[in-house]
């Protein structure tokens, strides 16, 4: 049976864009083996990170709420228009307190032109009270005539009499006219001054309104730019994948059968868990892989044998209880012909919650085996078994395991160039993935 490694990561396995890094801050162990130019784990790691991040925007666009949102691009554009907005509000407002303060000013026009009626006004109050006098007296004089005063001196009585009356007339008519203007004035000038205060108002409350939209708009940014951050994905080192059934040999022109157990040791469901198989292998002697030599397929009690995807996930485990386990049968078909060769298969489970969480196995565990090009004896163990494990070569043979733990086989010589020394990739705390945050009310 093959070996599964247990050294800690060497090489950290880095994604670019919307896909996460699996990575350690620090190397813990030098490689000292030699190592090929693609190498094996590191790209394992790649290719999990990548699995895992298309899981997550999958089931972000499948709520259909976010998928409808607007773009950061349109947010930021919403943010700025009603910044704009704001600010011609506050200037605005601020022309309109400018009009109030120059509607009550001695010097507006209308406060010039009503004190000038008003003033007016007033003179010819003045004029009409003299003329009424000069009116009185002119009569008072022609009442006073002695009876001996002559035809000359009362007609001359009775002229200043009538001319004094219509004087007052004159007077009295010029201080209605003035009385009217001087109305007018006042009453356009308070009219003014109140539209001037009214506008004022309808100012300060476009500046209210306006603020309350850029606030707003400016929220639904920082929430998006928010929910843009990357998400932060925990090492879960109580979930597990092992493999059984996976022998240190086999032959060209067969096929083997395995099974991968997926075990929740949390203390909480998993809402969506996905095994991670990535099988590799490289000619001996060589660093040209044979990778489209090998065929994966899975299957599950319910679930037909399938092809394994691009994704490298072997189908997916929903709702896997605390405590609980899955297990999921492995097919890996090697085509005749293929040529010796070594190889790994590199294990591990992810999980995303519909709360958004989501993590996985600290470790991207390889499990090392060889490719012959001829069968092996088959009275004699696997040359890389340490413990005289029987190796699996045919293709008929059914998956059997009796243990939880694997058996030591030691490595080929070929095998540090495809995982790194034999280090397990793992998770670690740093891991991201540059994939939006979901709430929880709308996460798949």
């Amino acid at each position: 049976m093959a070996t599964a490694v247990a050294a800690a990561v060497t090489t950290p396995a880095v994604l670019f864009g919307a896909t996460p890094a699996f990575a350690d801050d620090t190397p813990t162990v030098s490689v000292t083996a030699p190592v090929a130019p693609e190498d094996a784990a590191s790209h394992a790691g790649m290719l999990r990170g990548d699995a895992l991040a298309g899981k997550i925007d999958a089931g972000r666009d499948a709520t259909g709420a976010q998928a409808a949102e607007p773009s950061v691009e349109e947010l930021e554009k919403a943010a700025a228009q009603a910044q704009k907005a704001y600010d011609d509000a506050v200037a605005a407002e601020k022309a309109a307190l400018a009009a109030v303060e120059a509607a009550h000013s001695d010097d507006f026009p209308l406060a010039v032109a009503a004190e000038a009626a008003a003033r007016a006004a007033a003179e010819a109050a003045t004029a009409r009270t003299d003329a009424d006098k000069a009116l009185a007296d002119a009569e008072a004089a022609l009442a006073a005539l002695p009876g001996t005063a002559g035809p000359e001196e009362k007609a001359a009585a009775e002229k200043a009499v009538a001319e004094a009356a219509a004087a007052a007339g004159t007077a009295a008519a010029a201080k209605t006219a003035a009385d009217e203007k001087a109305k007018r004035a006042a009453t356009d000038l308070g009219d003014a001054r109140v539209a001037s205060v009214r506008e004022l108002g309808k100012a300060q409350e476009a500046v209210k309104k306006a603020l309350e939209a850029k606030k707003a708009a400016d929220k639904a940014l920082e929430d998006a730019l928010e929910e843009q951050e990357p998400v932060p994905c925990r090492p879960e080192s109580e979930l597990t994948a092992t493999l059984t059934g996976l022998p240190a040999r086999i032959t060209a022109g067969s096929t083997v059968e395995m099974k991968l157990r997926i075990t929740n040791g949390t203390d909480r469901t998993l809402d969506d868990v996905w095994p991670f198989v990535y099988v590799h292998a490289i000619e001996k002697g060589g660093y040209a892989p044979i990778d489209d030599h090998m065929h994966l397929r899975w299957s599950t009690p319910t679930q037909t044998w399938t092809e394994a995807g691009d994704d490298y996930t072997a189908g997916s485990v929903t709702s896997l209880k605390a405590g609980g386990h899955a297990d999921i049968k492995l097919r890996l078909t090697v085509d005749a012909g293929t040529p010796d060769a070594a190889g790994a298969a590199f294990i591990a489970a992810d999980y995303v919650n519909e709360d958004g969480t989501c993590g996985g196995s600290p470790e991207l565990t390889p499990y090392d085996f060889e490719v012959a090009a001829e069968p092996a004896p088959s009275a004699s163990p696997s040359p890389s078994s340490g413990t005289g494990t029987q190796t699996q070569t045919t293709t008929t043979q059914p998956l059997t395991t009796t243990s939880g733990s694997l058996a030591s086989t030691g490595s080929s010589a070929a095998l540090p160039q495809l995982a790194a020394a034999g280090a397990a990739v793992a998770l670690g705390a740093g891991a991201v993935f540059a994939a939006r945050r979901r709430k929880a009310d709308s996460a798949s």
